[in-house]
């Protein structure tokens, strides 16, 4: 007979204030950077004079929603189960979730010992994030603000060329293991290599016009069958208990 343990009620109490609290604070702050975004955009187009007509405006729109449309759907769906609702706030507030967000968050769990959509995953996200974004502000500070002309000249052009075209492979590829290693889900990890390599290597050859929802392919293709090919038996009672400590 399998127990579950479950956490002090104090820490159930502080959980429930903490997800009230940055769901709306987590609200205010997206709905405020939105307006600001935005704002420039709009006085330049109602009135900086540009000529720039409504249907333009929504032509336009119409061209950037067609092109990664599929991106607001994906990327929620990918990085909510690792995240958590306090730390995706965060991730799409400060940008850069698969290069830095991510994989910041996926070392923390694995670090503490903490599965990915439990409480204790979720903290360790929000703090990683916080940690991330930090030494991101400072490293922007330093080496592109104070020491950002000095170092381009002095590096050879030579290293440069091979940054840039190793920089994001070499990222990627890490966020990709460390994924693998924190979710321990072998079936599922063969699925999606399978359904990738399907998808980059025969569909995307014989249909070239679906590469911009290659990437929604390709994930909504794995999670349909790692659904299907779920193990026959679900484990009860194996919730992680909330541990603060």
């Amino acid at each position: 007979m399998t127990t579950t343990r479950t956490a002090p009620a104090s820490t159930e109490l502080a959980m429930s204030e903490f997800d009230r609290t940055t769901s709306r604070w987590g609200r205010i702050t997206m709905v405020a950077g939105l307006l600001l975004s935005i704002a420039g955009p709009l006085y330049l187009v109602f009135a900086g004079g540009l000529g720039i007509a409504p249907a333009q405006l929504w032509m336009a729109f119409a061209a950037v929603a067609a092109t990664f449309g599929i991106i607001w759907i994906v990327e929620p769906l990918t990085y909510y189960p690792i995240l958590g609702p306090a730390a995706m706030y965060q991730a799409f507030m400060i940008g850069n979730i698969s290069n830095k967000l991510l994989p910041a968050a996926l070392i923390a769990q694995t670090n503490i010992g903490a599965k990915a959509g439990t409480k204790r995953g979720q903290l360790a996200a929000v703090v990683a994030i916080c940690g991330a974004a930090a030494v991101h502000l400072v490293s922007l500070a330093i080496f592109v603000g104070l020491l950002g002309s000095w170092l381009i000249s002095v590096i050879p052009p030579g290293v440069m060329n091979v940054v840039r075209l190793y920089v994001l492979p070499a990222v990627l590829g890490a966020v990709l293991v460390q994924a693998i290693v924190s979710m321990k889900q072998p079936r599922t990890t063969v699925i999606a290599l399978v359904v990738a390599a399907v998808v980059v290597f025969v569909v995307l050859p014989m249909v070239p016009a679906l590469a911009m929802v290659s990437t929604a392919i390709a994930v909504l293709g794995t999670v349909l069958l790692a659904w299907f090919f779920r193990g026959k038996q679900v484990t009860a009672g194996t919730a992680e208990p909330i541990r603060l400590e």
